[in-house]
């Protein structure tokens, strides 16, 4: 059933409300995809708590649920989407992997059969898969136009990554490729911080002020996962299936066309497209993976990357974990050849990362998957630390200072913002020292 409810709020204030409504019954608080997902730029679970689950099947929940076709047209140009599976899917850590006090589960989610969707023409929908209309208060929020109203509070007091172990972890890349075991590895570390206040109000912010291109919220068990992510893992609609991964990186205060031109940024590129094509292969029809779009600059949050785009027609019976088992985790996180660049990851970093260089997603019943790579995303655990993962990828041609640079560009957007300067995406945030 799909219900049109019209233009009006923003979606960080329908977010915020949706949070404040759910503080006021005790009731779950919502999940978001919001950026570009299923060709809207929103899809909201109203009330949508994630439980853990096991890691082998994050994204193979059942999704043979009743659907209707009942109610208003949908929105040109996109298929109804009325519920689904949302959740998360943790990097893979291997021997660095604990379950200790104060982490997130490995893998977490929760189906909803309902959802709030804003069109890319700025008009709220209700959609169920059951059937059911649009609540008068839920309805109500979509409605108001007063976007000014304070959110709810948060701060984060960011520390900085150990710059100096980060420099010795990218030398020892350097070494593993000049020896020939590896062409390529995504090096990362983390800031961390204490956190106070409300998640929710956090992604509510960062959102409104970075509009990410696969941004993604999530929370329950304790704590929550809000993805600022640029960058698609998997988008997968029937037997087609496409990842855009990216890698070389500028800052904004670049020209853009310097990517373009840069030997090292287009080779880190081109190495992790070929990784793509060899993934997508393990589940693919013979001769159907192909570079659909190459070396594309495209700006995000702080940064310019090079994106390109790698699609392919699945065998059939290709079921969705199948394809997750073929490609995770993702290419652009990993390295080149993909089997040792992670041995030799997970000995250099001396942290589990954690949802960090995972994925955030949902899967709806008509065969649709999208994934995001859960890069820029933060981590805010039961003890109340937050933790933001930073990277990149290491080439022959690197340098551990612009490395380390690079890192700092890509947090910028993230640690730099407050509550007070959400809203003023013109200023450029400034990298704590601590």
């Amino acid at each position: 059933m799909q219900q049109c409810l019209g233009p009006g709020a923003s979606v960080s204030a329908v977010l915020r409300g949706l949070g404040a409504r759910a503080a006021r019954r005790a009731a779950a608080g919502p999940a978001a995809l919001t950026g570009r997902w299923f060709g809207a730029a929103a899809v909201i679970a109203p009330e949508c708590r994630a439980l853990p689950v096991d890691p082998r099947h994050a994204f193979g929940a059942d999704a043979h649920r009743p659907t209707t076709s009942t109610g208003d047209a949908p929105a040109p140009g996109r298929p109804a989407i009325g519920g689904g599976w949302i959740g998360y899917l943790s990097y893979p850590d291997g021997a660095r992997a604990t379950t200790g006090h104060g982490r997130l589960p490995a893998a977490a989610g929760a189906w909803t059969d309902s959802v709030l969707v804003l069109d890319t023409d700025g008009r709220w929908w209700w959609e169920s898969l059951t059937g059911v209309r649009c609540p008068s208060d839920i309805a109500a929020l979509t409605a108001r136009t007063d976007d000014g109203a304070p959110g709810p509070g948060w701060s984060v007091d960011w520390r900085r990554p150990d710059a100096t172990q980060h420099r010795r972890n990218i030398a020892a890349c350097l070494e593993a490729i000049a020896a020939g075991e590896i062409y390529q590895a995504c090096v990362c570390t983390a800031f961390s911080g204490r956190f106070a206040g409300s998640p929710l109000g956090f992604f509510a912010d960062a959102t409104a002020a970075t509009t990410p291109l696969r941004a993604a919220y999530i929370d329950g068990h304790g704590g929550a996962v809000a993805s600022l992510s640029p960058e698609t893992f998997l988008s997968r609609s029937g037997n087609r299936v496409e990842s855009s991964p990216i890698k070389g990186t500028a800052p904004l205060t670049a020209p853009p066309g310097r990517l373009r031109r840069s030997v090292k940024d287009v080779a880190e590129n081109i190495m992790i497209v070929d990784l793509v094509r060899n993934d997508l292969g393990r589940v693919a029809a013979v001769g159907s993976v192909h570079a659909r779009r190459l070396l594309e600059v495209q700006r995000a949050p702080g940064v310019w990357h090079l994106v390109s785009t790698v699609a392919a027609t699945l065998r059939p019976g290709t079921a969705d974990t199948d394809l997750i088992d073929a490609t995770f985790p993702p290419a652009s996180v990993t390295g080149t050849p993909k089997a040792r660049a992670r041995d030799l990851l997970d000995g250099w970093e001396n942290r589990p990362r954690g949802v960090y260089c995972g994925t955030v997603g949902m899967f709806w019943p008509a065969a649709g998957l999208e994934l995001n790579v859960a890069i820029r995303t933060v981590e805010f655990r039961p003890d109340g630390t937050a933790v933001l993962g930073v990277g990149g990828g290491i080439t022959a041609d690197s340098d551990p200072e612009s490395e380390w640079q690079e890192c700092l560009d890509k947090a910028a957007s993230i640690v730099g913002l407050t509550p007070s300067s959400a809203a003023d995406d013109g200023r450029r945030p400034v990298i704590p020292a601590r």
